[in-house]
């Protein structure tokens, strides 16, 4: 039997501010991307430096999933939940760096440090060596937010007990353009989303 499943908590990053819950927990004057993470990255206190290595693509998917997964993840125990992102640019905006510095022959300097954000789900990996991860985790690419497939992927992980909880959304980055929605889903009720969606706590 099919259980049904509830959001419980979801975070939107966009044009120099973040959104947790409905709620405006950060918010900088207009600046670049790089220059608005690191300021999140200090004013949220986060002891991980390795997100200073990142790409943007992995640095937009960290800050969210790490305001959402903290509260729930444990160090002591396995933390049983699946990541289930997407986006449009895939990880164009590395790979476009990466080719920058392989196509001037006098200037022939492949960084391995670029080479291996050229991937998409890298982000994914990145999350989960964060929070110990174990779990499934998979990353698609469509031309638009696809919150039906999203959300039925994660109900089938559910409901299969692949995983306790999903951790799923869009994280978008091309060009100093970027937009995070993340959310939360489980099978425990959450009266507080009940007349909510993914695709409306998005559109907000």
């Amino acid at each position: 039997m099919t259980q049904k499943t509830y959001i419980q908590s979801y975070i939107q990053i966009e044009n120099n501010e973040i959104v947790l819950n409905g709620k405006s927990v950060f918010k900088i004057d207009p600046t670049d991307f790089a220059d608005f993470a690191k300021q999140a990255y200090r004013n949220f206190e986060m002891q991980y430096p390795k997100f200073f290595k990142m790409d943007a693509l992995s640095k937009l998917a960290f800050l969210g999933s790490e305001l959402l997964l903290s509260p729930i993840t444990s160090n002591e125990e396995e933390n049983n939940i699946a990541l289930v992102l997407a986006n449009k640019s895939s990880s164009l905006d590395t790979d476009v760096k990466y080719q920058e510095s392989i196509s001037d022959k006098e200037n022939y300097f492949p960084s391995p440090a670029v080479f291996v954000y050229t991937l998409p789900n890298i982000c994914l990996g990145e999350i989960s060596i964060r929070h110990q991860l174990k779990s499934e985790n998979s990353f698609f690419i469509f031309d638009a937010f696809n919150s039906e497939f999203l959300w039925n992927y994660s109900g089938i992980l559910l409901n299969t007990n692949k995983a306790d909880t999903v951790l799923c959304g869009w994280v978008e980055f091309f060009n100093d353009n970027y937009k995070a929605f993340l959310c939360t889903i489980s099978k425990e009720e959450n009266e507080k989303y009940t007349n909510e969606t993914i695709n409306t706590l998005y559109n907000k």
